[in-house]
């Protein structure tokens, strides 16, 4: 059990019959009457965003949310499959579950399955990951004094926006948190 006055970001509990995770939270003291712990919440199953007040005192179970590393093997249709690398079983997540998530992730990459009472909700690929560029128009010089950027595809087959410099067949570092390029490797 926690209770609303230890809330903070990325806790997860359990609520009305639902988990949630917690994005924001604030306490707030007003000049009049009692303090409260006011809330953004995330369902975690649905994707769901919620606002909800707490008084500090109150107290919410708190969710076991496992994260298993996985090794991504390929996808068929709408399942994508994973191998657990320590008893080599394999796991058929469907596309729902998956989401965007995968958008940077090539086969065999490790990502994190994160399950909670043995049910797949979601699928958090690794932060940071090095691609080629397989297509983008080829860079010339002058007029980079704007932090100009142009479209490339990675070998995923994603699109980021990455600076006039990065050519074809370039390796590149992405952050998959945000989609943005970091640099050159």
């Amino acid at each position: 059990m926690i209770s609303a006055g230890d809330f903070r970001n990325g806790v997860t509990i359990e609520y009305e019959g639902n988990v949630y995770q917690i994005i924001e939270f604030q306490h707030v003291k007003p000049g009049k009457g009692a303090a409260f712990v006011r809330t953004k919440l995330k369902n975690i199953i649905s994707g769901g965003v919620v606002e909800k007040t707490f008084r500090p005192t109150e107290k919410c179970p708190t969710a076991r949310i496992d994260r298993k590393d996985m090794q991504y093997l390929y996808s068929d249709g709408d399942l994508y499959y994973f191998m657990d690398t320590e008893n080599f079983e394999q796991l058929a997540i469907n596309q729902d579950s998956v989401g965007d998530a995968l958008k940077f992730v090539k086969e065999n990459d490790m990502c994190k399955v994160c399950s909670y009472n043995g049910n797949v909700f979601s699928v958090e690929p690794p932060m940071f990951v090095e691609l080629v560029v397989t297509d983008t128009e080829p860079g010339f010089k002058g007029d980079t004094a704007t932090g100009a950027t142009k479209p490339a595809v990675v070998e995923t087959g994603a699109t980021v926006s990455v600076p006039l410099f990065v050519n074809q067949d370039d390796v590149i570092k992405i952050d998959t948190r945000t989609g943005e390029y970091l640099s050159r490797v």
